[in-house]
Formats: structure tokens, sequence, C-alpha cells
């Protein structure tokens, strides 16, 4: 699971994950008495893609955060997809 320090809780989530078999990774809160290992470089690639999903925030017509502002162009798969693909581009050339 990749989640950002708000999340850092032993009892609450992370002994919870590891009893399922599952990887924690959220960097400790400084304030931590004892120290907490994560990866680091995957911690780094979630970023990225929250900081992805900020830009395609800009875009009215894709849906941010649970919300959709879909005009009437947007209601096939292949034309919401298309415009995924493009403001994608958009960034990616920026």
């Amino acid at each position: 699971m990749l989640a950002d320090k708000g999340y850092d809780a032993d009892e609450r989530l992370i002994e919870r994950l590891q009893t399922q078999g599952k990887t924690a990774v959220i960097p400790p809160r400084r304030n931590r008495n004892h120290s907490r290992e994560y990866d680091r470089d995957l911690y780094k690639a979630r970023h990225l893609i929250e900081n992805f999903f900020a830009k395609l925030k800009q875009y009215r017509a894709m849906p941010t955060a649970g919300y959709t502002y879909a005009t009437c162009y947007d209601k096939r798969a292949a034309n919401f997809l298309g415009a995924i693909y493009l403001a994608a581009s958009v960034i990616w050339l920026n």
C-alpha cells in the first residue's frame, strides 16, 4: 500500500497490512520514537503519479478526485479514453 505520512499508524494500519502479507510504503513521521524503513524509490514514483493527476485536473473534462465533469462528448468510453490520451500527451510535451 502506498500512502503519505498521514497514514503512519502502527496499530490501525501498518500491523494490519503486515498480518495480511502486504507491504506498507509509508514514510515515517518525524516524531516517531523508532524509525521504520520503507522503499524510497517506490514512494518517489507515487509522488510523480500524484503530480501527474494534479496536472490532469486542469482539464475540465477529466475525472478528478472522484468527480467527473464530463461533457456530452465523453459519454462513450472510446471518446473518454481519447481525451485522457490527448491531455496526457499535452502534459508530456510540456
